[in-house]
């Protein structure tokens, strides 16, 4: 681990730290810390920032209720910058959206990025607007049982390509399985957050007994 001592604040006593969410991986700010900020985000979990503005440190989330809960804290090559990688408990902005990053500025004509959530957020407007023509509003028109029985069928089809040994047709079958549980999880109002969560605490029971194994 490095020490909080071989970080390069700069000449106010500040360092950029960009901060990340755990689950998306989306970027939701850019703030500063000085070395007492940092200090008290790594003794409470919690991110405390040095406001610029007014000249002061404040704790994230203390009168929103806001709160980042930091997962790691990781400094650049140079060791005069920050990612704070988080869980939020609600917007990382004081306008109040998800992230500080809204207003797009360039995009590419020939990439697209992609993200889970950016695909969540897809098929959660058809299930609110319907589009005509759309498979997915197809799906959420027929119902939970539609929905369920898909998933069943990719199943069966990651199965029959797993069997075959052929990885192109499983990598394709497996894509589509995702996107009917993907259905599925709006339908039924489940979010990323909530597997994310499922999945963490499976890992620190894994991890458990790992170690039990290993001590006997």
């Amino acid at each position: 681990m490095l020490n909080i001592d071989e970080l390069k604040f700069d000449e106010k006593g500040l360092i950029p730290a960009i901060v990340v969410d755990a689950i998306t991986k989306k970027v939701l700010t850019l703030a500063y810390m000085s070395k007492e900020s940092l200090q008290i985000s790594m003794e409470k979990g919690l991110t405390c920032f040095y406001s610029r503005s007014r000249q002061e440190l404040w704790l994230k989330g203390e009168t929103s209720g806001n709160y980042q809960h930091i997962v790691s804290i990781t400094a650049d090559c140079d060791n005069d910058a920050l990612v704070v990688v988080v869980e939020k408990d609600g917007p990382a902005c004081h306008t109040g959206t998800d992230s500080c990053f809204t207003k797009p500025v360039w995009e590419s004509e020939e990439l697209h990025e992609f993200s889970y959530e950016g695909l969540l957020e897809l098929i959660r407007g058809r299930k609110t607007e319907r589009k005509e023509g759309s498979y997915t509003t197809y799906l959420f028109d027929k119902g939970i049982d539609k929905i369920l029985k898909k998933v069943g069928e990719e199943c069966t089809e990651v199965i029959i390509a797993g069997k075959a040994d052929d990885k192109k047709e499983t990598v394709y079958e497996i894509a589509d399985l995702a996107y009917h549980v993907m259905v599925l999880m709006v339908e039924m109002g489940i979010s990323l957050e909530d597997i994310h969560r499922e999945l963490a605490s499976r890992h620190v029971i894994d991890h458990k007994v790992k170690q039990e194994k290993m001590t006997k």
